[in-house]
């Protein structure tokens, strides 16, 4: 059976657990950050839009540099032929955004064809801060006790399939989960608590993307997303940031604009 995996993180705890459990396995992780940016060519080779997204987001000090459009366009092709490579598919997923639009796309594209999905659930159901859990926050132990897949019975792939549509025919920029369904908007919630989470004086620009990532509910946002917004809010005039941008955010200041 093929395992498919939202990250790289995760992808290291199920090849652990497969090793012991089921040594024919094989495990591919999808890197891609589902949660964000448009998706509307993301199933599409060569996914222009979506290369163009994560070109910006990428930290501009930080090598090597991702050749987005090659990974991005590689993943759809492959994804488009998966029901040809695989008699059986299933897609671990907890309660990352990521991984709940991982599980659908793959229902979406392996809908009619004769290739079974299973699923293994690894979340609480609670999307919310604090509370909820994706396939990488368990530990060893954890996730054997959840190693169960389950067949994804022919309604609810159709379910899925149909809000994976849905989400590709949107123009949200963030898509956020809570109690099985997507809601989606722009960057103005994230930027507000970015802009929040930042001093009247100087301090790490690090402790200001740390508290927006630690009480953010619904997805999980990334250290790069954060500070990519952080870019793009200090040349908007809101944030002021200062230090040596060589040794990205870590050694970097940040301060709110007063108005």
């Amino acid at each position: 059976m093929l395992h498919l995996t939202c990250g790289d993180l995760a992808g290291d705890s199920v090849r652990a657990l497969l090793a012991r459990l089921e040594p024919e396995a094989q495990v591919r992780v999808l890197r891609d950050d589902l949660a964000v940016g448009p998706l509307n060519d993301v199933d599409r080779a060569p996914c222009a839009a979506r290369a163009a997204f994560w070109e910006q987001v990428w930290p501009s000090e930080v090598a090597p540099r991702p050749v987005f459009a090659d990974e991005l366009a590689a993943d759809a092709l492959w994804l488009a032929n998966l029901a040809k490579q695989a008699a059986a598919v299933t897609v671990w997923h907890g309660d990352s955004a990521s991984e709940q639009l991982l599980l659908a796309r793959i229902a979406a594209l392996l809908q009619g064809s004769s290739c079974g999905l299973h699923e293994v659930a690894c979340g609480t159901g609670d999307s919310r801060a604090g509370q909820r859990k994706a396939v990488s926050m368990h530990s060893p132990e954890a996730l054997a006790a959840l190693y169960s897949p389950q067949a994804v019975p022919a309604s609810r792939q159709a379910e899925l399939a149909a809000v994976w549509h849905e989400q590709c025919a949107s123009s949200h920029d963030i898509r956020r989960w809570f109690e099985g369904a997507f809601r989606g908007e722009d960057y103005r919630l994230i930027d507000a608590a970015l802009v929040a989470a930042s001093p009247d004086e100087f301090a790490p620009l690090a402790r200001a993307m740390a508290v927006v990532m630690g009480h953010c509910d619904g997805f999980f946002p990334t250290d790069f997303f954060i500070y990519w917004r952080a870019r793009v809010l200090a040349a908007a005039g809101r944030l002021e940031i200062q230090g040596d941008p060589t040794a990205a955010y870590r050694d970097l200041q940040v301060r709110r604009v007063l108005r």
